[in-house]
């Protein structure tokens, strides 16, 4: 499966420079690993990270400037950083196998004359050979050059691309539209402005590398997991994979039940391991077509309703059921799973985490915030990442293994969650 290798975003609330991970040829960065998790204080910007991902999925989805205006975002001018009136970027480095070679996008959004957001450029390349690497997208203002199907544009020498991605951002798309068109190219132009090329491009079979980004970024999964969703009555109906608020719950566990019952055991069996007293969870459909959620414990004659059961119940389930989908996201990303998780049920989330997070064929990349030292306690020092405000006002990142303090002490034996309750990582 997938795996990100680095990200970087640039002027997104606080997050003015921040870059996760290997972006470019850098022998020095390493790249992210199948799980990551991003940890530091309240303020600090671990909301705005996660909103940052979830906003490049938008941009695909629904275009750059409805992008700035769900979720409550307020608009571009309240998503861009304060204090500058430069663009709002973006470059995702990935692997489609262990083994390929590395691709990386770059997008950038500004505000035209009419005062309306917009893609000022983008850049979808692959790390060819030593000599550089190859272009298959190129636009710039709306316009620009796409090489068909796994023919290499212009070559790049891989050094202009190293560095702060506002250079690449900034000064390279530009620049390198500039010139002649190169007789492989096919000439592009996007009637509108506002919706990325690699989502016009991205449907057409002769471009099967700009496809197969599109279709990654498009598989990318924010849980804005609720349990209140998850406690409504849906119509009937089964469904391969739950969506981002769980109001559909019921209906991922009949298609489970149905589908993939040794699968779905599993998970019953991990459940009635942890939480006391489950027994069975299953499905009914009420006269009027809606699906009723129960569960039944050992104790009791009569089942329990998802309306009466807990949150932490419901969501420790959900999340469990979205670790074991037949069919996992490429990425997956969820925002402090700890909220109303007793402790034990989170290390129980952790050690899931640890189980589906190997890197391997069929699993997902995880992804998650949190202020939870006991997830923490489960993770490796390339695994974490501490996010800081600076004297600025804007975030800081760095890995906790760049702390040899606090790697010498996790290689004794030292859990992480530990150290960061102690303020080791207070210390860099």
């Amino acid at each position: 499966m997938a795996m990100i290798e680095g990200i970087g975003i640039v002027n997104y609330r606080v997050l003015k420079h921040v870059t996760l991970g290997r972006l470019w040829d850098t022998p020095d960065d390493q790249p992210l690993t199948p799980i990551t998790a991003v940890i530091g204080k309240n303020g600090v910007g671990k909301s705005s990270l996660f909103d940052a991902l979830g906003f490049l999925a938008d941009c695909l989805k629904l275009g750059v400037e409805e992008a700035c205006d769900t979720r409550g975002r307020g608009g571009f001018d309240r998503i861009r950083s304060q204090g500058n009136d430069d663009l709002i970027g973006f470059a995702v480095c990935y692997r489609e196998t262990p083994h390929s070679q590395r691709v990386t996008y770059l997008m950038g959004i500004t505000k035209g004359d009419s005062g309306r957001p917009h893609v000022l450029g983008e850049l979808l390349h692959q790390q060819a050979d030593e000599q550089g690497s190859g272009v298959f997208l190129l636009m710039y203002e709306g316009e620009g050059f796409a090489w068909k199907g796994s023919t290499q544009g212009k070559r790049i020498d891989g050094e202009e691309l190293k560095g702060p991605i506002e250079r690449a951002l900034f000064t390279w798309i530009s620049k390198e539209l500039i010139g002649e068109k190169e007789s492989e190219a096919e000439s592009i132009e996007i009637r509108d402005k506002r919706k990325l090329g690699i989502a016009t491009l991205g449907a057409l079979k002769q471009h099967p590398r700009i496809a197969s980004f599109r279709q990654f970024l498009e598989g990318w999964y924010l849980s804005y997991f609720t349990p209140d969703a998850a406690r409504g009555l849906p119509l009937a109906g089964p469904q391969k994979h739950l969506n981002v608020h769980g109001d559909n719950l019921g209906n991922v566990v009949q298609f489970m039940e149905r589908e993939h019952p040794g699968r779905f055991k599993d998970v019953l069996d991990r459940i009635a391991g942890k939480v006391p007293g489950i027994d069975r969870i299953d499905t009914l459909k009420s006269p009027d077509g809606r699906l009723l959620l129960r569960f039944n414990d050992r104790g009791f004659t009569d089942p329990f309703y998802a309306q009466q059961m807990s949150g932490g119940t419901l969501k420790i389930f959900a999340y469990l059921l979205m670790l074991h989908d037949p069919s996992p996201p490429p990425f997956l990303c969820i925002e402090e799973p700890e909220n109303g998780l007793y402790h034990k049920l989170l290390e129980v989330l952790a050690a899931e985490f640890r189980s589906r997070a190997t890197g391997e064929k069929d699993t997902p990349q995880i992804f998650v915030t949190t202020h939870q030292p006991y997830l923490v306690d489960a993770l490796k020092p390339d695994e974490v990442w501490i996010l800081e405000k600076g004297e600025d006002g804007f975030a800081t990142i760095s890995r906790a293994s760049d702390d040899e303090t606090v790697k010498a002490m996790a290689e004794e034996g030292l859990p992480l969650g530990g150290l960061w309750y102690s303020d080791y990582f207070d210390r860099r």
